[in-house]
C-alpha cells in the first residue's frame, strides 16, 4: 500500500513540473533523470520531436558539474543560449543542482 502510495505521489509531481515545459528549436528542454549510480540528461526539442543530445555521468557532483558545462559547450556550438530545465519528480539538490549550475556556468540561460 505504502510503496503504490509514493508511486502515485511520484507521478503527480513529474506531471504537475512537467507539464509546464516545452522545449523548442531555439529553447530546447533539458531533461534530467537520475539514479543510484548516474545521473543522464537529454536536451529535447519538442516541436521536432527530436533528441538534440544525451549525456550521461557517474553519481559525483563534480561530475555531474562538468557535464553541464560540456552540455552548454554543445548548445553553444549550436548558437542556442536559452534552454528550459526540466527535473520531473526530482528535487533541486546535489547533483540535479550541480548540472544546472554546470549549465549556467558554461553560458546558458535557465
Amino acid at each position: 500500500m505504502i510503496k503504490i502510495l509514493k508511486q502515485t505521489q511520484k507521478q503527480k509531481r513529474k506531471k504537475r513540473v512537467s507539464s509546464r515545459y516545452f522545449g523548442t528549436l531555439k529553447k530546447p528542454r533539458v531533461v534530467v533523470c537520475r539514479s543510484n549510480r548516474y545521473l543522464y540528461a537529454q536536451i529535447i526539442d519538442d516541436e521536432n520531436r527530436k533528441t538534440l543530445m544525451s549525456f550521461f555521468c557517474l553519481k559525483k557532483i563534480d561530475e555531474a558539474k562538468k557535464m553541464g558545462k560540456n552540455m552548454a559547450e554543445f548548445l553553444l556550438k549550436k548558437e542556442i543560449r536559452e534552454a528550459v530545465f526540466d527535473r520531473g519528480s526530482l528535487a533541486y539538490h546535489g547533483r540535479v543542482a550541480a548540472l544546472a549550475n554546470g549549465l549556467r556556468e558554461g553560458g546558458i540561460k535557465i
